[in-house]
């Protein structure tokens, strides 16, 4: 029982990861079920099998790649002196991967239009999303920021960051574009600064 177990978690895994390239290189509009067999070494049918339909593939494609991105931004916003600070040097490094192709195309491209705008918030919500509320209340904590409600701030902060992804995301120069709302973020992360 546990090797046919093992061989389900292997295929799934090997289908997801094809998935991720695909959809990251070619988006899901152009990926078809045929494609992501041949890529991951199975017939069409173990795909269907796994995912009743694309969507519910592209579906665990997002979760996994939201997942790698919330440890890259992580390890990015532990190096900061504090956790404000951390918040500006975790953004920059979210714009930063969400404005490189397969991530992007899969987080911020191809997510919401996918997945339809409200279960793309659910899960950006789960990962990305989750970090911005427990940071504001650090914050809160280690008085860098006056007492204050979190909800409404981390919000309010969240919003302008997947607005300025999004910008990241579409834009003929990324990196550019990123550079420069992250440093809008870092002046309005300032004024909230105690002292």
């Amino acid at each position: 029982m546990a090797k046919q177990a093992e061989r389900r978690e292997a295929t799934r895994g090997a289908i997801v990861g094809a998935a991720t390239r695909l959809f990251g290189r070619d988006g899901f509009a152009a990926t078809t079920v045929d494609d992501l067999a041949a890529a991951a070494g199975v017939a069409k049918g173990a795909v269907y099998h796994h995912y009743a339909t694309k969507e519910v593939l592209f579906e665990a494609v997002l979760e996994a790649v939201s997942l790698e991105v919330v440890h890259k931004v992580a390890a990015a916003a532990r190096k900061a002196p504090d956790v404000l600070s951390g918040i500006a040097t975790g953004t920059r490094a979210y714009f930063r991967i969400c404005s490189e192709g397969a991530t992007g195309r899969i987080v911020l491209r191809d997510g919401p239009v996918v997945l339809g705008w409200q279960r793309w918030r659910e899960i950006d919500g789960r990962h990305f999303g989750a970090m911005m509320p427990r940071a504001i209340e650090l914050a809160i904590a280690h008085r860098l920021i006056a007492p204050q409600p979190v909800a409404p701030l981390a919000r309010l902060l969240l919003g302008a960051v997947t607005e300025a992804a999004v910008a990241c995301a579409g834009s003929d120069q990324p990196a550019e574009t990123g550079r420069m709302y992250a440093e809008a973020l870092e002046r309005l992360l300032a004024g909230l600064r105690i002292g």
